[in-house]
């Protein structure tokens, strides 16, 4: 038992730069409070002192903002950092050496009885506010990005991001394309490729519409309400809104 305390407390100085000394780390930090009270409420849960498990959990939230049910399994050194609003389903598995950030969910998307909550292996970093919804499975290593919602199985190392979320390709996980508070500029939102696709195309298209203009000037063609009708479409501000 203290032998895990002492672990969850390294974990805490191992991922934080922010933590300073012990006592910091036992008074200030609601994610190793959580931890510490699931230890007890999961003892209590597999003693069939489900009632009891349950209003600890209860307790808990109330103190640390953070709702982890008594029978989710939780591996060593898990580390959730600020922690309020992190939500943690009964049949929710987690590996050794997890991270979760404020506002994560690993939620069911069932009200079937059996597994219905995400299986997290080692290593996993999840971003926050993301959303890990079902018995989907998030390989070891893996990386969800902020405010995902995750709804398919991660393979191990990959990195998922967006609405619902999609793997980045191996371009993309060669540079940096995981942010645990928010989303990049660079990842690879196909909504927005699409965008600056037709935004490319509709400036290559007025380049020619101009180039004609100016022969047909040249040829002594009045095109002035033809140039009125084209200014009036500027494809540099629809980018600068997609951007």
């Amino acid at each position: 038992m203290f032998k895990n305390i002492r672990e969850d407390i390294g974990s805490v100085f191992a991922r934080d730069p922010a933590a300073r000394n012990t006592l910091e780390v036992l008074t200030c930090y609601p994610g190793l409070h959580a931890r510490l009270m699931h230890r007890i409420a999961n003892r209590l849960w597999h003693v069939r002192l489900k009632w009891l498990a349950r209003f600890l959990s209860y307790l808990t939230r109330g103190l640390t903002g953070i709702e982890i049910h008594p029978g989710a399994t939780i591996g060593k050194r898990f580390f959730i950092d600020h922690g309020f609003g992190v939500v943690i389903g009964e049949t929710a598995e987690i590996g050794d050496d997890v991270t979760l950030y404020q506002g994560v969910t690993l939620g069911g998307t069932s009200w079937k009885a059996g597994k219905r909550h995400p299986t997290l292996g080692d290593g996993v970093v999840v971003g926050a506010g993301a959303k890990v919804l079902g018995p989907v499975v998030i390989g070891a290593g893996a990386k969800i990005g902020s405010n995902a919602v995750v709804v398919k199985d991660v393979p191990e190392g990959a990195t998922a991001v967006g609405i619902p979320a999609r793997i980045l390709d191996e371009e993309r996980k060669k540079s940096k394309g995981f942010d645990a508070y928010a989303l990049g500029n660079d990842q690879n939102d196909p909504v927005a490729k699409a965008l600056h696709g037709l935004i490319g195309h509709s400036v290559t298209v007025d380049q020619r519409i101009d180039s004609i203009l100016q022969h047909l000037e040249k040829m002594g063609v009045n095109v002035q309400e033809e140039r009125a009708a084209a200014d009036k479409f500027d494809p540099g501000h629809l980018n600068k809104i997609v951007d």
